[in-house]
């Protein structure tokens, strides 16, 4: 079993079968899965807001959610926290 040490080596899935044959040799790294449960868990203090998305996306983030053993909203605040780290990092050398 490879150990997924980062979410970018996760590829998009156009079929749920080759999103099974993925996972059949890989595997999420527990270090990663515990800072997808921490990240979650930064801030005492949140607020609710509302994204209307199409309803096969979110069933694609729900069944991938689950097969990281996350709930699909801390999966995706997580993806959000990454991506702006990135980007804060791009145009702040």
């Amino acid at each position: 079993m490879n150990p997924v040490t980062s979410w970018e080596e996760v590829p998009l899935f156009d079929r749920e079968e080759a999103e099974a044959a993925f996972w059949e040799s890989n595997r999420i790294d527990l270090r990663l899965m515990e800072s997808a449960i921490a990240a979650g868990n930064d801030s005492g203090e949140s607020v609710t807001i509302t994204l209307r998305m199409d309803p096969r996306m979110l069933a694609r983030i729900k069944r991938l959610a689950r097969t990281r053993y996350l709930n699909y909203q801390s999966m995706m605040k997580q993806w959000i926290s990454e991506r702006m780290e990135a980007e804060l990092r791009g145009r702040n050398p």
